[in-house]
């Protein structure tokens, strides 16, 4: 089977959140399951350095209102999979990624140069697979404009929803820019919607797991799609993301300072622990517990339930805390705030550092993700590979990853909260310190379970291989 892998962004040559390194892994397992997958995404401005192994495979003219714009293609090979890029340096080399007055045009000129580029290399692919809102309009242009040629005709198409809040809405009138007569296929709310568009015209639909595909049918979370969902809901499904354990592997992680595994990792850990406590000049008693934040600043992530409770946790623990991440300025002042104020029980890293975050994993007994809304989130199946544990909001997801801790049958590996409620919040997390101070043979216990759940990408690859061939059979 032939898959495209279309994105906005692949690892390690773009990346602002889970949608690259999703890029870069499912391509990779199904070229190890037997598959040909490649990836084609822009090229864009911090891509130029790495382009000296690329090679060029020649340019096609696309006409977007009127005006013709070129686009080159690239290729290269990295860890097994062909990456192909969509050059136009008005469009794709600039400072971000997203975010610009032209964003429809842009996106639009790259969902044209992914059909086109395969009439210039003259091959069938049996499968698109795209990916959000930036790749919704591909198959509204496949079944109107492509479609009747011998080389399209059998191509199926297979949408992810990454996360629905985003989807790439538009004045009405950005319309003219496709260059086909108006349709109300991606039309929604008056507006121009390329996710609208895609979740009417992908022969599948999928998201990136099974309790936020409920989820996204509810008002609540589906951001007003949920109808057009619902009306797709014979082919529409969740599969749950998995990580990379090539890159994720305490037994080999070189950012650490002891490796362990599953089944030797008590004094590891607390090794790890002492190291980074050292490195940021916190309190170096190992034996109380090490609460973790490693994320995007965002209301998504349920920050504001932080704010509400972490300083009351802090006063009512012996707990030590390290956040690391960036986002909203306010959410960020509060974090060094805290830092200023327990110098020696709070560390505060504004960005992202990934070999601090490995280190963090390696330490930590516990992972805040308090999250409003969660599509899937890949911090608790890492920090469960590295033996800390989740403390999470039953959402997305987190619910479908994270089973609570059971003090009678000591079944669980981790910890969690029904509600978006900071007073939840604080409890769970209070009982958790606890639990880890004053019964540490049932924290081994739930730790080990942790460590031992089976999310790696091979699970992922072969759920979404099954369905790649259920698609393509119909």
């Amino acid at each position: 089977m032939r898959i495209l892998f279309c994105s906005s962004e692949a690892y390690p040559f773009s990346k602002s959140g889970g949608l690259a390194d999703m890029a870069s892994a499912l391509p990779k397992i199904m070229n190890k399951l037997g598959e040909d997958a490649s990836v084609i995404t822009p090229l864009y401005d911090g891509i130029y350095s790495k382009m000296s192994s690329f090679k060029y495979l020649g340019e096609k003219m696309i006409t977007i209102a009127g005006e013709d714009f070129k686009a080159k293609y690239y290729e290269t090979m990295h860890d097994g999979v062909r990456y192909i890029f969509v050059e136009n340096e008005l469009f794709f080399k600039r400072a971000n990624y997203y975010g610009y007055f032209d964003d429809d045009k842009r996106f639009l000129f790259y969902d044209y140069a992914v059909l086109e580029y395969i009439d210039l290399v003259n091959q069938a692919f049996d499968l698109l697979h795209i990916n959000d809102w930036q790749t919704g309009l591909i198959p509204y242009l496949l079944d109107e404009i492509y479609r009747s040629k011998p080389l399209y005709n059998p191509i199926k198409t297979l949408l992810t929803i990454h996360n629905l809040e985003y989807q790439g809405s538009f004045p009405k009138d950005a319309y003219r820019l496709i260059g086909r007569p108006f349709n109300y296929a991606y039309i929604h709310f008056d507006r121009l919607n390329f996710l609208k568009g895609a979740i009417m015209r992908a022969n599948h639909i999928n998201t990136v797991s099974p309790t936020y595909m409920q989820e996204v049918q509810t008002e609540y979370y589906g951001f007003t799609l949920d109808g057009a969902l619902k009306s797709r809901l014979n082919h529409f499904s969740g599969i749950l993301n998995g990580i990379d354990y090539d890159i994720y592997n305490p037994e080999t992680d070189t950012y650490i300072e002891q490796q362990f595994n599953d089944k030797h990792f008590v004094t590891a850990k607390k090794k790890n622990k002492f190291a980074l406590l050292q490195k940021l000049n916190l309190d170096l008693s190992t034996d109380t517990a090490l609460v973790a934040y490693i994320g995007r600043l965002a209301k998504q992530k349920g920050i504001d339930l932080m704010m509400s409770t972490l300083e009351e946790a802090i006063a009512e623990s012996t707990a030590k805390f390290v956040f690391i991440g960036s986002g909203d300025i306010q959410y960020e002042n509060f974090l060094r705030y805290l830092q200023t104020k327990y110098r020696n029980r709070v560390y505060t890293f504004i960005g992202f550092n990934n070999a601090l975050a490995h280190q963090l994993y390696a330490s930590a007994d516990i992972l805040m993700m308090p999250s409003q809304f969660e599509p899937c989130g890949l911090g608790q199946l890492i920090a469960m590979r590295y033996g800390c544990l989740p403390l999470v909001r039953e959402t997305g997801g987190l619910k479908d990853t994270v089973i609570p801790y059971n003090k009678y049958t000591k079944e669980g590996n981790g910890f969690s909260f029904a509600n978006y409620n900071a007073h939840e919040l604080k409890q769970v997390l209070l009982d958790a310190i606890l639990l880890h101070t004053n019964n540490p043979t049932d924290w081994r216990i739930l730790v080990q379970a942790a460590m031992r759940g089976d999310h790696s990408l091979e699970h992922m690859g072969e759920q979404y291989l099954s369905l790649y061939k259920q698609i393509v059979k119909k």
